[in-house]
């Protein structure tokens, strides 16, 4: 456990953007930036940016990859960690995931059929709620 002191601290503060990476809520340092910048990330209920100081207790509120994440910051990690050491650094409060069966269906054709029809676009466009030009 030698590698986990050194990543992490009981005190103190860390940027939001590096605590959304090490504790893997996002795959890249890169993308919990541009959530942050895109406003994806809020917390105690306050957008912020990437720089914006993280500290133990605080409510971290994030959309990503189509699902919201509610977790409150239990330990302050700068350095990502593996899965088991993450998990023990947040607790989540997040709503569970979707049923599959509640996805948007998607449009299946069959194999050799060729592109499609005027007409098979116009349902296509009326299935996804886009709007077509006449």
């Amino acid at each position: 456990m030698a590698a986990e002191g050194a990543s992490t601290s009981g005190e103190g503060t860390v940027r939001v953007d590096v605590w959304i990476w090490s504790v893997r809520l996002t795959k890249t340092r890169s993308q919990a930036s541009a959530a942050c910048r895109a406003g994806h990330v809020r917390v105690n209920g306050d957008r912020v940016k990437p720089a914006q100081s993280l500290r133990v207790g605080d409510q971290v509120r994030l959309f990503h990859a189509g699902r919201e994440r509610l977790v409150v910051v239990k330990k302050i990690l700068r350095k990502r960690v593996g899965p088991p050491v993450a998990a023990e650094a947040y607790v989540d409060n997040s709503p569970p995931p979707p049923p599959k069966e509640f996805a948007a269906p998607a449009a299946v054709r069959d194999r050799g059929a060729g592109r499609p029809t005027k007409r098979d676009r116009r349902e296509l466009e009326r299935l996804h709620g886009a709007r077509h030009k006449d």
